[in-house]
């Protein structure tokens, strides 16, 4: 067998190492072994980069690599979980970066004729540079707004739609210019226009959009990835890039439908932008109920099934241990647990199971909405921990409602409905939540890892 050969056969053995990664990952027990076999078929297709004839600059290569393993590694061992959406959004950009810095270097260093470069092979190289550059320059910004660096909430101005609409008609032509009459000084006005575009398109997607934004990135990355991989002729960038461009696209997809909205809603709207809850203790006259720790312990101790729906503010916390111990604690008087666990909670997709499972809750104990929506009605007290607009009835009930249509886990149906927040600040959507005003809701007000730890010994003393 020539080396040619086993180059080829190594990189199907990488691409199939990528196919299980990803199935591996689309199940909470098998997420760590999906994980490792990602790792394996990508040292694969590193090792066999090293077998391509004529490669040269094999030192700076090497460099490359040593940098990237000093970065990464501590990046992905000392990242606290709520800096987790953060941390993806910048190695996601530096992907997106990555393919359109290879795709444009493959264009200007082309010797001889650019006319004479077949069309095909011009539009897989600006292709990969549009989406990397938009995907790179997008990513900064959702990592500089999850990092709360800059506002988290959408970010407006006068004549944005018409101004991004210009942006994009101008990154368009350019690109049928290229394809006719191919020129390098054009073929940058396209880089450093699609890389505005990304910092326009990215800057009116507000807080509450995060995990649709972030999964709609990654596969922009992808399918710049997989044109990088035509470019050089790459069957494991191809595959590879194809892979996260549709399992990203499809993500997106299931994101959009679990809040309810359509993709250009998701993308166009400035959905949080105008914020029209009070913030108050009150409104309209009607005022919250608040309780003790001994008080809803007591009240948790004497429950027969009890329901814990997490969302950000858990993460924000780090209260997900506590949260286990509490849950073992009412296990230990015969009380039935499980997690309501919405699509959408937090600020990627998937937050909470993680963050779950990095506290040893069992899988069978997390129940996706409609499986927790089932069994809500059933449930003596349920505990809201730092979430407010997944629980929020008004996206049944109240057809003006920004969020209306969005489907919810029904906490309402709950015989007893406990929030812990740590003020009356409305969430991401920027609307007030009236059932924290109902009869059935108690207040818990107070960080939430000290509220859980003050419930743990509660009803341990009950």
């Amino acid at each position: 067998m020539s080396l040619g050969t086993g180059r080829y056969i190594a990189y199907l053995v990488a691409a199939v190492f990528f196919i299980l990664a990803l199935k591996g990952l689309s199940n909470p027990k098998k997420a760590r072994i999906g994980n490792i076999g990602g790792a394996i078929g990508m040292l694969i297709a590193l090792v066999m980069v090293f077998t391509t004839s004529g490669l040269h600059n094999l030192w700076e290569i090497s460099l490359g690599m040593v940098v990237g393993v000093v970065v990464g590694v501590p990046a992905a061992r000392l990242v606290k979980m709520t800096a987790m959406p953060q941390m993806v959004a910048a190695f996601n950009g530096v992907g997106g970066a990555a393919a359109a810095l290879v795709s444009i270097m493959f264009f200007s260093f082309i010797d001889g004729n650019l006319a004479t470069l077949a069309t095909y092979k011009v539009f897989e190289v600006i292709f990969g540079v549009v989406i990397g550059s938009v995907s790179f320059t997008g990513s900064i910004v959702a990592f500089l707004k999850l990092q709360e660096i800059m506002p988290g909430r959408p970010v407006t101005y006068r004549g944005q739609q018409a101004i991004n609409g210009v942006i994009g008609l101008a990154i368009l032509g350019c690109v049928f210019y290229v394809l006719v009459d191919p020129t390098k000084t054009v073929m940058l006005i396209v880089l450093l226009l699609a890389l505005v575009f990304g910092v326009i398109f990215t800057l009116p997607i507000g807080g509450a959009d995060a995990p649709v934004l972030i999964s709609l990135l990654n596969s922009f990355t992808g399918l710049s990835v997989a044109a990088t991989g035509f470019t050089l002729q790459s069957i494991v960038l191809i595959v590879a890039g194809t892979l996260v461009g549709a399992s990203g696209t499809l993500l997106t997809m299931l994101m959009s439908q679990a809040m309810g909205r359509s993709i250009p809603n998701i993308l166009f709207s400035a959905f949080g932008s105008k914020v029209t809850a009070s913030g108050a203790m009150d409104k309209e006259g009607r005022s919250v109920k608040s309780g003790t720790a001994e008080d809803i312990g007591t009240l948790l101790a004497y429950s027969s099934k009890v329901a814990i729906v997490p969302g950000y503010g858990l993460a924000v916390a780090q209260a997900q241990h506590v949260a286990r111990e509490l849950a073992q604690a009412l296990e230990k008087k015969g009380i039935e647990v499980f997690y309501g666990i919405h699509p959408v909670a937090g600020r990627m997709p998937g937050h909470m199971n993680v963050l779950l499972a990095e506290a040893d809750v069992p899988y069978e104990e997390l129940k996706e909405m409609d499986s927790a929506n089932s069994e809500m009605s059933t449930v003596d007290v349920v505990l809201v921990v730092g979430a407010n607009d997944v629980v929020n009835p008004a996206a049944k009930t109240s057809p003006g409602s920004p969020i209306y249509g969005m489907p919810i886990i029904e906490v309402n149906q709950a015989r007893t409905v406990v929030f812990l927040k740590r003020s009356m600040r409305p969430g991401f959507a920027g609307i007030d939540n009236d059932l924290l005003y109902d009869e059935k809701t108690t207040m818990l007000f107070g960080d939430a890892k000290e509220s859980l730890t003050k419930l743990v010994g509660a009803v341990n003393a009950a």
